[in-house]
């Protein structure tokens, strides 16, 4: 299926970050020459006693009804944002993380709130968004209180990572700062710390920065030329990756994680950096695993009107 004809997938619980979410969706949708399909998830009771069913019944309406309401509005949201959009809604049964992951199989990119109607006021960010950022098929944006500066070309900030997840993070971040015309920023940091204090002493860091820079270089070697039209500010820090990369979402428009990291623990849902990162962002998280590396897309407008100047 052509890319430009699959939807960006929200999903909603009638929360207020599920509207911010809503809301980052409709203009990431109207970028990209997308659909926006917005889904509710409710999780059915099944009753076996037969003397229940009726109640069952009810229960399933009522719950229905609720979830109606919370896409009805939802898709006014939308449609403030861009009044133009295709936007489509379905109610669905089942857990959320669960139906969400099914959706990512079909959809041009996942998108939720940082935490659902449930979330208590200090939650940093709800199991539901750390489910689909770990399950899904299609790259998942969590997106944090009310979302991203309203600078559309603000920097887009991605994590500079070897291996697959590196590389489909890497594709992701120049697509989306090529849609936005703006500005990507790629941080490398090397913090990863020398436990032993009399070792310390004896580590070359010249060259272990040397070196760094050198993968650093390597990693962005083959974009420009794919994306021409992208700036690009190199990043060396001898820090935490975590660190480094909630300092640099101050002001950016979208962050961008592999799901996996080095380090991460063979079998493990979500690498450490991508959670620190998501529970810690200033701004709309976006989570890609290796499978979500595809082809570049583009919207209609940047089809029609060539690269920025």
């Amino acid at each position: 299926m052509d890319l430009t004809t699959r939807a960006v997938v929200v999903g909603v619980d009638g929360s207020d970050t599920a509207l911010a979410a809503v809301r980052w969706a409709a203009a990431e949708a109207e970028r990209r020459g997308a659909p926006l399909r917005i889904v509710a998830a409710v999780v059915w009771r099944t009753y076996r006693p037969r003397v229940l069913a009726l109640a069952a019944e009810y229960e399933r309406q009522v719950l229905t009804r609720g979830a109606e309401q919370d896409l009805q509005a939802a898709a006014e949201v939308a449609r403030q944002v861009t009044p133009e959009l295709v936007v489509t809604t379905e109610v669905r049964g089942g857990g959320a993380p669960a139906v969400l992951r099914e959706e990512s199989g079909t959809a041009l990119l996942v998108v939720v709130g940082s935490r659902g109607r449930g979330g208590f006021p200090g939650l940093l960010l709800g199991s539901v968004a750390v489910a689909v950022a770990a399950q899904a098929v299609a790259p998942v944006v969590v997106v944090r209180g009310e979302g991203a500066s309203p600078d559309a070309a603000a920097p887009i900030v991605v994590g500079v990572e070897d291996g697959p997840d590196g590389k489909a993070a890497l594709r992701f971040a120049f697509d989306e700062a090529a849609r936005r015309r703006a500005p990507l920023v790629a941080v490398r940091a090397w913090g990863d710390p020398v436990h032993d204090l009399y070792r310390v002493s004896f580590v070359d860091w010249n060259a272990v920065e040397t070196g760094e820079r050198q993968l650093l270089d390597e990693c962005l070697a083959t974009w420009p030329a794919e994306y021409p039209e992208v700036s690009v500010e190199r990043i060396l820090l001898h820090d935490t990756p975590a660190a480094a990369l909630v300092a640099r979402s101050r002001g950016a428009g979208l962050v961008v994680v592999g799901s996996r990291g080095r380090g991460t623990v063979r079998g493990a849902l979500l690498g450490s950096v991508s959670q620190a990162v998501l529970h810690h962002a200033a701004a709309p998280v976006a989570v890609v695993g290796p499978e979500a590396g595809g082809q570049r897309s583009s919207s209609p407008r940047e089809r029609d009107e060539g690269p920025a100047g």
